[in-house]
C-alpha cells in the first residue's frame, strides 16, 4: 500500500509531505524502494541525491539483514521543511546496525559506512517488538532565499553531526509508531 499526505502546519511555509509504503524483504522490494522513491522525491522536486543512495543502502539493509520471512519492511520519506527524513522499517528489531570495521579487501560490509558518510544525522529507534527503524535524515537548502519545502534545494553544506544511531530521535517518533490512515 503506498500512502502519501500533505499538510499545512501552522506557518503557511512550512509544508510536511508523507510518502510510506510497504515492500516484501527481498532484492527486488530493495530495489523497488529506490525507484519509487526516485519517482515521490521528483514529484516533490527535491533533490535526489543523496536520498536515493540513503533509500538504496537502508532498503538493501532491511532486505538483507532485517529480512523475517512473511513479513515486510516499510519505506517512510517524511519531508518538513528542509529536512527530509528516510525511515526503513523492519521486523529484525532484535538486530541492530552498527557501521562494520573493514579492511581494505572486504568485498561487503559498507553500507553503514556509506550512509554515516552521506547523511546529515541518522540512526536507529527500537519499536513496538518486534520492530526497528533506520532512519537518516538530508538537510535541503532551497535556492533563492525560499524556505518552503517544495521548492528545488541543494544539499546543505553544513558539517555533519557525529552521534550515537541507537540513541533514540530527539524530536521524532519512527514511523512504525506514527498512525498510518487506510492500513
Amino acid at each position: 500500500m503506498i500512502q502519501e499526505t500533505a499538510a499545512s502546519e501552522a506557518r503557511p511555509a512550512r509544508l510536511t509531505r508523507t510518502f510510506s509504503v510497504q515492500l516484501s524483504p527481498t532484492p527486488r522490494g530493495a530495489r523497488l524502494a529506490r525507484l519509487l522513491a526516485t519517482e515521490q522525491l521528483r514529484a516533490w522536486e527535491v533533490p535526489l541525491d543523496p536520498a536515493r543512495h540513503l533509500v538504496a543502502e537502508l532498503a538493501a539493509n532491511a532486505a538483507t539483514h532485517g529480512r523475517v520471512g512473511g513479513r515486510d519492511f516499510r519505506l517512510t520519506l517524511d519531508a518538513v521543511a528542509e529536512i527530509l527524513r528516510i525511515e526503513v522499517t523492519d521486523t529484525c528489531g532484535e538486530l541492530l546496525p552498527r557501521p562494520q570495521d573493514l579492511g581494505p579487501d572486504s568485498e561487503s560490509g559498507r553500507g553503514l559506512v556509506l550512509v554515516e558518510a552521506l547523511a546529515d544525522r541518522w540512526g536507529v529507534t527500537r519499536g513496538s517488538h518486534p520492530r526497528k527503524t533506520v532512519w537518516a535524515e538530508v538537510r535541503l537548502s532551497p535556492e533563492h532565499g525560499r524556505t518552503d519545502f517544495g521548492d528545488r534545494g541543494a544539499l546543505s553544506k553544513e558539517p555533519r553531526e557525529g552521534k550515537d544511531p541507537t540513541e533514540p530521535h530527539p524530536t521524532r517518533p519512527p514511523a512504525s509508531a506514527r498512525p498510518h490512515s487506510g492500513e
